[in-house]
Formats: C-alpha cells, structure tokens, sequence
C-alpha cells in the first residue's frame, strides 16, 4: 500500500513542531518507516529519526530532511492552514508554522524511499535516511552526530539533501562550490550603569550604547568589505529596560552574521568585535561587553564533480532547462556537518514550489520580492502538486545516481 503523499504532508503541515520539540512529527515518521517495513532508530540527538535500506553490496548513500518548524502565525488563508501553539526556549507561548518548507521535506524524504523499496531490483548498495530536528537552531546536525548517528549506521560515501524555494514547481536549484553562506548568531551584553532617568549624568546609559553599536555595525559591510564580496551583518534584536523613567543597567543585542567562507568568517567576527568593544569605551562602560555565541554553521560547499553529476542525471530524467544555477544564497544550513565529520563529499539543492504561472508573471512584472512569498515568511504555502512528485523524484534521481 503506497504512501498518500498529499495526505501525509497536509497532516504535518497542519501540527508543526518546534526545534527539538518535534515528537509527534518524530512518531509519524516511525510509523511510516515501520510500515514500509524498515528498521527505525528514534530519538538521536533528541527528536531525530534515522533508518536504512540494506541492499547488498554498494556504496552508501545518506538522504537528509529536516522537520522543525518556525514560531511564525500563518496567514496563508489555506484550508489546512496551521493554528498550533509552542512554547519558545524563553517560556514564551508562540504560534508555530512550516514556513521553510520542512514538512514538505519530510514528505518527499518518505516518498522517495517508498520507491527506493519498490525498484531495489534496480540498484544495490545502502540508503540512509536520516530525519533531523532542530534545523532552525542550526543545532540538530550536530546533536544527532552527538549522540552516535555517524557510528550506528554505515558511514556515508556521499550525503545529499534538498530544500524547498520559491522557485518554479519543477525546477531544482544548484550550484558547485558554496551553495549556502556560512553562519554565526552572536548576544551582545552592553554593560553600563543603571540610575533614574532624571539623572543620565550618574549613569552610563547601555541604550545609547546599544543605539551607537548598531549603527556603527552597519559601516562594516558597507564601509569595510569590498563591494565584490558577500557579507551580511544584521541585528535582529534589541533588549533593554522596563521602564520610561528607568536608565537600565544592561542591553542586549542579538546579531546574525553571514559570510562565504572561513576567512570572511574570521574577518567579519574580528571586525563586530572591535566595533562592540570600542562603541562601549567610547560610552565609557567600565565593564567590557560580553559577546556569546548562539549558533555557528559552516558554509555549505556542494562537490564539484557529484553535483556535474547530479545536473546531467536530473537534465536526462527532467529535461534540459530543468536545472539552474540560483546563486549561492545567503541563508545558512547545518546539512554539511553530517559530510564534514564523515569526510566525502556534499551536494545540497533546492527545488521549486510555486505555480509556475504565478512565478512567471510576477517575473514579467518585476515584482518576485513583492508577490512570491518566501521562506520564513508566514504567507509561505508551495502548491502541493507538482512540488511533492519533483520533491520525490529528485531524491530518488540523486540517490540511483551514486548507487550501483
């Protein structure tokens, strides 16, 4: 009995989890890997799932998918649309929803080792599929390999993943080389004094610190690195006092920061550094800030001769014009770590998920930023068909492909 794939993606659509909270999802996905009669690891590296096709002698091929979602209010309108609550690592209550595609990752994961089984006459060698939590931390990689993913299964020759994009449905995205950007989340504590807010001669007032800080930041990438190379250097949050009348004693930054490589990495950081420390002199702080870091994700670097291979294989099963190059993105993924200890080769892609119609026209008219929503975004909803059936079949094209 075939997997309803629609059906399955809709009912994870409609229960999105939080990273490392993700235990119903976890138990769906058990009970599809048990019932297409595969051996079933759970809870690796919390939430995680992993399972194998052990089919004779071959090279090993690892499949990853991700399955956390984001704390985002979907606004799609859809009828199955999310309405499901979390509560946050801060102990907030958040609405939570697939707004990167992640359940549609599930799905395509469990389709295509559903057809793996079906055409194991076809090809021999094993298949690892590995489930894993907490993406959006840019932490469940590293908690799965943590807790022995690597050691309890056959080591990899290559690992493979993909990610849903506001590209045409139909259409996969690669490139050699970086294909996502490397990636560090940073807290900054400003540490100044606290007084009343009638008094800001007898305080060192971290508001206005963290005020100067953030816009010096900025001066980085437009002032410092060169117009030909990427960097970005964003503060997403600021957190500082209770109260009008009250000068707070602290604030607190929460920076993302992106870069191509690890030298761009090691420059970027030195120059955040240098800023936060010399806006908290300048403010005449008495306590150095405290920099922390939250996350911290190589960038994602796809083989050069297994994605060649990759792009002749899907061109032959897709067609020509099926297979662009979208740019290395600046978004960051925790995928290369499972190929980065095992030590082969990475290839990474997307696949499209909007109507190809809707894509095209907003193209026409200038207007993809405006009218395609993206990941993240809660107005995030791929059409369902043709996105999982390429979801499934690039898989599996990928998988064969390094298979004997």
């Amino acid at each position: 009995m075939s997997i309803d794939l629609e059906a399955l993606y809709i009912d994870l659509h409609r229960h999105p989890e939080l990273s490392f909270q993700e235990t119903r999802t976890a138990g769906v996905i058990a009970r599809e890997l048990g019932a297409l009669g595969l051996e079933v690891v759970e809870g690796l590296g919390k939430t995680g799932v992993a399972s194998a096709i052990r089919n004779g002698d071959g090279p090993v091929v690892w499949l990853r998918a991700d399955m956390d979602a984001l704390p985002v209010e979907e606004q799609t309108g859809l009828a199955h649309a999310s309405t499901a609550r979390g509560i946050d690592p801060a102990g907030t209550d958040v609405p939570v929803m697939h707004a990167c595609g992640h359940d549609m990752h599930v799905t395509a994961m469990l389709g295509a080792l559903e057809r793996l089984l079906a055409t194991k006459d076809e090809w021999s060698g094993t298949v690892v599929a590995v489930f894993q939590p907490a993406e959006e931390y840019g932490a469940g990689a590293q908690a799965m390999i943590a807790d022995g993913v690597l050691d309890r299964f056959p080591k990899p020759d290559i690992v493979l993943g993909q990610h849903l994009t506001p590209l045409p449905a139909g259409t996969i995205g690669v490139r050699p080389g970086t294909q996502m950007a490397a990636s560090d989340g940073l807290t900054v504590r400003l540490l100044g004094r606290g007084g009343h807010g009638s008094r800001p001669h007898a305080t060192i007032d971290p508001v206005v610190m963290a005020a100067a800080t953030v816009m010096r930041l900025q001066t980085i990438v437009s002032r410092e690195i060169d117009p030909r190379e990427m960097a970005v250097v964003t503060v997403g949050a600021i957190h500082a006092g209770l109260k009008n009348n009250i000068i707070p004693a602290e604030a607190t930054l929460e920076l993302s920061l992106r870069y191509p490589d690890d030298d761009a990495r090691a420059d970027v950081m030195a120059r955040v550094e240098r800023v936060v420390r010399a806006e908290a002199q300048a403010s005449g702080a008495t306590e150095e800030p405290v920099i922390s870091t939250l996350h911290s994700l190589p960038p994602t670097i796809n083989d050069g001769d297994a994605t060649a291979r990759l792009v002749a294989a899907w061109e032959r099963a897709f067609g020509e014009g099926s297979v662009v190059d979208p740019g290395m993105f600046t978004g960051s993924e925790d995928v290369s770590w499972f190929a980065r200890e095992a030590g082969v080769p990475l290839v990474y892609w997307f696949w499209g998920g909007v109507d190809p119609e809707r894509f095209a026209d907003a193209y026409a008219r200038g207007a993809i930023n405006e009218e395609i929503p993206t990941n993240h975004s809660p107005f995030f909803a791929p059409v369902l068909h043709p996105t999982i059936e390429r979801g499934v079949d690039a898989l599996v094209v990928a998988a064969r492909e390094f298979l004997a």
